[in-house]
C-alpha cells in the first residue's frame, strides 16, 4: 500500500517596529521673536533623545521629547508566501511647559486621530503606514487673509512612517513624510537610531502647518532622511556645543561649497541642520546629514582640504578651530573620514 506524500508547510512569524520620537533642538529655532521666549527660560529646548530607547512612555512622562509615533506589524508566512498580518501602535504625544519666575503652567498638546491607510499586500510583502501627531501645546499667532487678519491656532506637527515586511525575514522601516519641525529622529525593531530628518524649516511650519497643510487636510510633506553620525562624532557635538568656546555659527545657501578641495583650511565643522556632500575629484561620494562633522582631514593632514564639502540644502553650521578638538579624537574620526579609499 503506498503512504501519501506528506506535505510540509515551512511557517514562521515576522514581528518588526519603527519608532519616531520628535524634539526641539537649540539650533531649530530662528528669528528674534520666536527664539525670546526660549533665550529667556519661559520655554525650553530638548536634549537630545538617546541612542536607544527602552522605555517610550517613561521618556514621555520625564518631558524628553514633544511627540512620538509607533507602528508595529506582523506577518505569519508559510511556504514563502504572506498568509496573515496585522499592525498596531499609535502616537503618544507630551506637553508643553511655560516658565515665568519661579510659576509655571503646563499646557497639554492635542493628538489627531491616527491615519491608518490599508496596508499594501502582495504574496511576498506587506507594508504598513501610519502618520500620527498633533496640536502643539501653546497656540500661536498667524496671518490670515480675513478679518481680523491674525489668528491663535496651535501649528500642527507629526510624522508618518512606513513598515514593509518581506516573506524572506527582511524588513524596510522608514519616515516617508513629516512636518518641517521640529527634528524627528526614527528607531528600528530593538530601538535603536536608524535615521534623522535631515531639514528643519521652523519659518515654513509656524506660517503653514494648519489646516488643509497636513495629513489631515489634503496633503503631507516628504521627509528628507539622512543615516546617522556615528558615537564619536555625537561626543565630539556634544563637547563643542556645551564647551567653554562657544563655536561660530555659518549659515550656507543651498549648492555652495563649504570646502573646496585644494585650498588651505584649518576650520572643523558640525553639521547643525541640513545635508552636505563629500565630493571628491569631481566625484559625488556621499552625504550627511544633522550630527556630522567634517573638516577634520584638512587640520591633520597639512592644512590642505582633501574634498569639496558642498551645501545639499541650506545648512546651518557650527564652526570651530584646529584647537578646539583634542587631536586624538580627530585622528580616530579620519580614520572613518577616507571616504575616496572606501569606495
Amino acid at each position: 500500500m503506498t503512504q501519501p506524500d506528506r506535505i510540509t508547510k515551512k511557517a514562521m512569524r515576522i514581528d518588526a517596529s519603527v519608532t519616531s520620537i520628535s524634539w526641539i533642538p537649540s539650533e531649530a529655532i530662528s528669528g528674534l521673536s520666536t527664539k525670546l521666549p526660549f533665550e529667556m527660560g519661559v520655554a525650553h529646548y530638548d536634549q537630545a533623545p538617546p541612542d536607544v530607547v527602552t522605555d517610550l512612555v517613561a521618556l514621555r512622562d520625564a518631558d524628553k521629547f514633544r511627540f512620538a509615533n509607533q507602528l508595529r506589524g506582523w506577518a505569519e508566512v508559510e511556504d514563502g508566501r504572506i498568509v496573515k498580518y496585522g499592525q498596531s501602535g499609535g502616537g503618544m504625544i507630551g506637553a508643553t511647559t511655560l516658565r515665568i519666575g519661579s510659576k509655571e503652567a503646563t499646557f497639554q498638546a492635542v493628538a489627531l486621530s491616527d491615519l491608518h491607510p490599508e496596508p499594501t499586500v502582495s504574496e511576498t510583502e506587506v507594508t504598513f503606514v501610519q502618520t500620527c501627531g498633533g496640536r502643539t501645546g501653546v497656540p500661536a499667532p498667524r496671518r490670515v487673509r480675513r478679518p481680523p487678519f491674525v489668528q491663535f491656532s496651535a501649528p500642527l506637527a507629526w510624522t508618518t512612517l512606513s513598515l514593509t515586511l518581506r516573506a524572506d525575514g527582511t524588513v524596510r522601516q522608514e519616515m516617508t513624510g513629516a512636518s518641517p519641525f521640529p527634528r524627528h529622529w526614527v528607531y528600528d525593531s530593538a530601538g535603536k537610531l536608524l535615521s534623522k530628518s535631515g531639514v528643519i524649516d521652523f519659518n515654513n511650519w509656524y506660517r503653514r502647518a494648519f489646516g488643509k497643510h497636513s495629513p489631515w487636510g489634503d496633503r503631507d510633506s516628504p521627509a528628507l532622511t539622512t543615516e546617522v553620525e556615528s558615537a564619536l562624532e555625537r561626543q565630539l557635538s556634544i563637547e563643542l556645543m556645551q564647551g567653554s568656546a562657544k563655536p561660530k555659527i555659518r549659515n550656507v545657501k543651498k549648492g555652495a561649497a563649504i570646502t573646496e578641495q585644494g585650498e588651505a583650511g584649518d576650520e572643523l565643522f558640525l553639521v547643525l541642520d541640513g545635508v552636505v556632500r563629500i565630493e571628491v575629484d569631481g566625484k559625488r561620494l556621499a552625504e550627511y546629514g544633522p550630527g556630522s562633522m567634517h573638516g577634520e582631514r584638512a587640520i591633520l593632514e597639512g592644512g590642505k582640504r582633501t574634498s569639496t564639502i558642498r551645501a545639499v540644502t541650506d545648512c546651518k553650521l557650527a564652526v570651530a578651530g584646529a584647537g578646539e578638538i583634542d587631536r586624538d579624537a580627530l585622528i580616530e574620526l579620519s580614520s572613518s573620514h577616507r571616504r575616496e579609499e572606501q569606495d
